[in-house]
């Protein structure tokens, strides 16, 4: 099961009744799949482009390293270039107006850009209070405090995707974060519930499933824990390494205001220093042992 969530499978859209070779997979990789660019310059050169739809990207690392900076900055970056509606699981009240709003008057140029190749005539002389407001307008955040309560709003949303894809051709949103997604199924993969991994992999296959069928990035946070002998690794552990398409640890000493992101696993790697407010980061690519 693992290694089938690993693969890079085409869209499920006329992939059922037949076959696919090299040349189709290829084909569906290189010109069905797009990304969402960060808006962090540096993050979208190491990606590629940026989260690409269609796949789930991790971002992990220890408390206070920048994960949901990272993802605040995401959904910024979505909701104001008008790419669609950003759709924010928050599982432990991170979420933040304020540290939205702080970006936003903090990234020159996020507001009076183009929206799908079109100059936004007048949104740039808006009062700021406006322009916030319709930004916001784009991010939809629901709280989520248990893997119960997450399993049903993926089930809404899939019923969502579904009702949009059936009216009106295809549903707005385009990017599905969840922060942080181990603090829901890290207390459930422990001896206290015996189906806890079938429930994780429940999960993961259902987040892959929304990607492939609708187009979206998924972009998930995962903590890390220790691995002893003063090291950490990533919460969720080996049954669920297999699951994210995209891997990216980010680290900051202790003390310090540089950090490192390392890929662990990409199809595409590049190298690039990169500026994540309020801190810098330095962003290298390559493959580590876990």
């Amino acid at each position: 099961m693992e290694e089938r969530m690993n693969q890079d499978q085409p869209s499920t859209e006329g992939r059922c009744g037949r076959f696919w070779n090299g040349m189709d997979l290829l084909k569906d990789v290189t010109e069905n799949k797009h990304f969402l660019p960060t808006g962090l310059e540096g993050v979208d050169t190491l990606l590629g482009g940026g989260l690409r739809q269609g796949q789930l990207t991790e971002v992990t690392g220890p408390s206070s390293s920048g994960k949901t900076q990272f993802c605040l900055h995401s959904a910024s970056h979505v909701a104001a270039k008008h790419m669609g509606v950003v759709m924010y699981l928050d599982t432990s009240n991170s979420f933040s107006p304020g540290r939205i709003a702080t970006i936003i008057d903090g990234t020159p140029g996020l507001f009076g850009q183009r929206a799908y190749g079109v100059q936004l005539l007048g949104f740039d002389l808006q009062p700021k209070d406006v322009r916030l407001k319709s930004i916001m307008r784009n991010i939809i955040c629901e709280s989520v405090f248990d893997i119960f309560a997450l399993s049903e709003v993926l089930h809404q949303l899939e019923v969502s995707l579904l009702n949009d894809k059936e009216k009106n051709g295809g549903s707005r949103i385009r990017l599905l974060i969840i922060d942080s997604i181990s603090s829901l199924l890290a207390p459930i993969i422990g001896g206290k519930y015996p189906q806890g991994r079938a429930m994780m992999i429940s999960v993961a296959m259902t987040l892959k499933k929304l990607a492939d069928e609708h187009n979206l990035s998924v972009l998930v946070t995962n903590h890390m824990v220790s691995a002893g002998n003063g090291a950490v690794k990533p919460a969720l552990g080996e049954s669920w390494k297999a699951v994210p398409h995209v891997r990216l640890v980010i680290s900051r000493e202790r003390g310090s205001n540089m950090c490192t992101a390392t890929v662990l696993k990409h199809t595409l790697l590049y190298a690039a220093v990169f500026s994540f407010p309020p801190r810098w980061f330095l962003m290298y690519a390559g493959q580590q042992q876990q």
